[in-house]
């Protein structure tokens, strides 16, 4: 079993910046890839940013330049930096860690003012 859990969403003005943080426990010698998704109310769940265990990033397209994936394999933790803030990246943020068995934290909220 793997524990994931997020922190450091919350409520910013467009421009903005916020770090999300996804810590993980239990059975983390199975966690190798992490990613983060996010899910805006009435849409589907999408791919932000995902990260290797060595360390390589992709992104969304619409994030680009702006988030920042990164981890720290001492915490167990990995960390999604966003700056320059959309309304349109308003949703519930998730951590993810794939695998035979898919893990995902509880979720927290990132809402963007205009």
């Amino acid at each position: 079993q793997v524990q994931l859990v997020e922190s450091g969403g919350g409520l910013v003005q467009a421009g903005g910046s916020l770090r999300l943080s996804c810590a993980a426990s239990g059975s983390i010698f199975s966690i190798n890839a992490m990613g983060w998704y996010r899910q805006a109310p009435g849409k589907q769940r999408e791919l932000v940013a995902a990260i290797t265990s060595g360390g390589s990033t992709n992104y969304a397209d619409s994030v680009k330049g702006r988030f920042t994936n990164s981890r720290d394999n001492a915490k167990n933790t990995v960390y999604l930096k966003m700056n320059s803030l959309k309304p349109e990246d308003t949703a519930v943020y998730y951590c993810n860690a794939p695998g035979p068995i898919s893990y995902w934290g509880q979720g927290t909220q990132v809402t963007v003012s205009s």
